[in-house]
């Protein structure tokens, strides 16, 4: 089984999740709404409050599927409690980065 397929999703309070049987799953919280139809051969089992992804066979394509589709649905539920983010992370040395307001000024060698 797929590492990443296999790791449940936790649906946070605040957020709704709706999975229909043609496998369409909307998700609505605080920052909006997300909605996305899956492929009819990945299986979503709902736990309460918990999301597992399941396959139905181990064919190749169910096997790419799966860790697709978990990864997918994840990022739909953290799209809307936390929104998207992008960090930065500077490597070698002598690089300096400062944030200023709403202006990064970087200092690169």
């Amino acid at each position: 089984m797929s590492r990443i397929g296999r790791m449940p999703i936790t649906i946070p309070a605040g957020v709704e999740l709706n999975l229909d049987d043609d496998n369409h799953v909307q998700v609505k919280g605080p920052r909006g709404q997300l909605s996305r139809s899956f492929h009819p051969r990945v299986i979503f089992e709902r736990e309460g409050d918990t999301i597992h992804v399941k396959r139905q066979s181990e064919a190749k394509m169910d096997k790419s599927l799966h860790g697709l589709s978990r990864t997918l649905l994840n990022n739909m539920v953290v799209g809307v409690t936390d929104g998207f983010e992008k960090q930065l992370e500077i490597v070698w040395g002598g690089h300096r980065a400062q944030l200023e307001g709403q202006t990064l000024t970087l200092q690169l060698g």
